[in-house]
């Protein structure tokens, strides 16, 4: 990242609190945009982002330096979009990149352990009793999960009705360990991943939408099943709605980041 931006105006979402960092971001000045061109050049076996055909970095000062072309590609398109100001509220991407190479390369462990922890008490796993409606629409939606825990990862995870804890197998959240575990290898992938888990509350949807098993919007449907079945009762609260969309655009841009890795 160029020196006009301070370290932490773009700061690395694992490292603070997400709804915090928003509120301050929205109270900070933004910076006046500095360049003209953007462009991507191979360099050092990866590819960079060159402002004015100066490369970019990180705001702890790594390099900026993307594994694909196409990881590349949507960086840039951020860039490139951005007007008189630069708003890192509009640069999902670049924000979970920054995360990525800034704070989850530093202990890729530690973050693919917090996505496993997920695991133990996963959404899905956590299932109403009544209305009938709201019964359905959880199996509807939460079931591929377990099958796809089942069939893939050869993890056999048990449900509870209503929101008591209940403590699952070690073979299962073992199995799920052992599919998270290659991730470990690209900071990318599992910042992508991690982002993913913490914003639907499963880790479960979010593998299956990390190996396209499941589109993002599906996952981010079946993330909001409850939700969307007490407004249906009570509702639409629009405050909510619009919450729920700002956090999908970092929903899809994980989703974009992660596809664009493979």
């Amino acid at each position: 990242m160029p020196d006009d931006l301070s370290s932490d105006f773009f700061v690395a979402p694992a490292e603070r609190d997400p709804l915090r960092a928003a509120q301050e971001t929205m109270r900070k000045a933004l910076p006046k945009r500095f360049y003209k061109d953007v462009s991507v050049a191979p360099r050092d076996g990866a590819f960079a982002i060159l402002l004015d055909g100066r490369p970019m970095r990180t705001p702890a000062g790594n390099a900026f330096a993307l594994p694909t072309q196409a990881v590349a590609d949507l960086v840039a398109a951020e860039w490139r979009a951005q007007g008189e100001t630069i708003d890192p509220a509009t640069m999902p991407v670049t924000r979970l990149v920054n995360s990525g190479l800034d704070g989850v390369a530093r202990d890729p462990a530690g973050v693919a352990a917090d996505i496993v922890k997920y695991s133990g008490s996963d959404l899905v796993c956590y299932r109403a009793g009544e209305p009938d409606s709201l019964v359905a629409a959880q199996s509807a939606s939460w079931d591929p999960a377990l099958s796809f825990a089942r069939e893939k990862l050869g993890a056999r995870f048990v449900l509870a009705e209503g929101v008591m804890f209940v403590d699952q197998p070690t073979e299962a959240t073992s199995a799920f360990a052992r599919a998270v575990a290659p991730y470990e290898a690209s900071p990318l992938k599992l910042a992508a991943l991690h982002s993913l888990t913490t914003l639907t509350g499963s880790a479960l949807l979010a593998l299956m939408v990390a190996e396209g098993a499941r589109e993002a919007e599906e996952a981010w449907a079946a993330a909001h099943v409850d939700e969307d079945h007490q407004m249906r009762l009570w509702g639409a609260d629009h405050e909510a709605l619009a919450k729920r969309a700002a956090r999908f655009t970092d929903m899809k841009a994980a989703a974009e980041l992660m596809i664009a890795l493979r």
